[in-house]
């Protein structure tokens, strides 16, 4: 153990709920429509995942092959 270990951290620990703005428009959180400002920015959010804008890329599957004798 260094001297250190027992210093508090410089930030304060908290939930940070409410510290992070709006993930659509960057404008502060509402208790309402928490993570989100407003109801038109939960719905930009909403209509982003109907859509497929949030996808992880990741390896193509690998194609099946098809027979002929079928």
């Amino acid at each position: 153990m260094t001297a250190n270990d027992n210093k508090p951290s410089a930030k304060p620990i908290s939930d940070g709920k409410n510290e992070r703005p709006c993930p659509i428009c960057g404008k502060p959180r509402s208790k309402r429509y928490d993570p989100f400002c407003s109801k038109r920015c939960a719905d930009v959010d909403l209509h982003r995942w109907l859509k497929g804008s949030y996808v992880i890329p990741g390896a193509s599957a690998p194609q099946e092959r098809e027979d002929e004798d079928e």
